[in-house]
């Protein structure tokens, strides 16, 4: 069974659930969804259907309920009762805000991880950026995405400050599309030669290095939001600091 969402010219092919193994059927709709919002295969100004999704996923209404209300949660989707949910449009003040935010939380993690993390920690940070290497080569745009995510997370938990990085992650649904719509594979070299030399500098014990290089590394959301801005400037709220 295939659930089909035409969008502004986007077809959206999601698979049904069936036997899907678990996760919750909530988790597994809910991940699905966001992967697409995420790729833009759901453009912001979407419409989505709760009873469309749940009759083609071949699941019930309530697992696509939960998933669209933990969705609408972390700003990706607007649910107004008696009118078509929708993805949510691209606030530039929530983009902004959440680099505040990760910058603050980051830099703090980034200055314990210089004096508490050990050598197998630093090896699995490693490995990680070997990850994110094939992601580039291949130019896999989703897996680099998620790599990326997975390596300042990671130095959160190895840190002892795992509760930082779900704080950042409420907050940056609307800086992750930013992201996405800005991986190019000269985008994707870049953040992996920032994170190269952010390991270097935490290696190293270089506490104030490794806060200077998280600062240009997430310094560049700005001109990426002018950038996207200027040739999709219906995604964006009109929202601007």
């Amino acid at each position: 069974m295939t659930f089909v969402q035409q969008v502004s010219g986007a077809s959206l092919s999601l698979p049904a659930l069936e036997d899907a193994p678990r996760p919750s059927v909530t988790d597994q709709v809910f991940d699905l969804l966001q992967r697409h919002i995420l790729s833009l295969d759901l453009p912001p100004g979407s419409k989505m259907s709760e009873v469309e999704v749940a009759q083609q996923m071949g699941v019930s209404r309530q697992p696509v309920r939960d998933a669209f209300y933990r969705l609408s949660k972390l700003g990706f989707l607007n649910i107004r009762p008696q009118r078509a949910t929708t993805v949510s449009l691209i606030s530039e003040a929530a983009v902004l805000r959440a680099k505040f935010i990760r910058t603050a939380l980051e830099a703090e993690t980034f200055a314990r991880a210089c004096e508490t993390l050990t050598a197998p920690d630093l090896a699995a940070l490693g490995q990680l950026i070997e990850q994110q290497a094939d992601a580039v080569a291949r130019d896999a745009r989703s897996d680099f995405h998620a790599l990326d995510d997975r390596f300042h997370r990671e130095i959160c938990e190895r840190s002892g400050v795992g509760f930082a990085w779900d704080l950042i992650h409420e907050s940056k649904a609307h800086m992750d599309r930013v992201r996405m719509l800005s991986l190019s594979t000269a985008s994707q070299k870049m953040a992996l030669q920032e994170h190269i030399r952010i390991l270097d500098a935490i290696t190293r014990r270089d506490s104030d290095a490794a806060i200077a290089l998280l600062r240009q590394h997430l310094s560049r959301i700005r001109g990426l939001i002018d950038q996207i801005k200027a040739e999709n400037h219906s995604w964006f709220m009109d929202d601007a600091p």
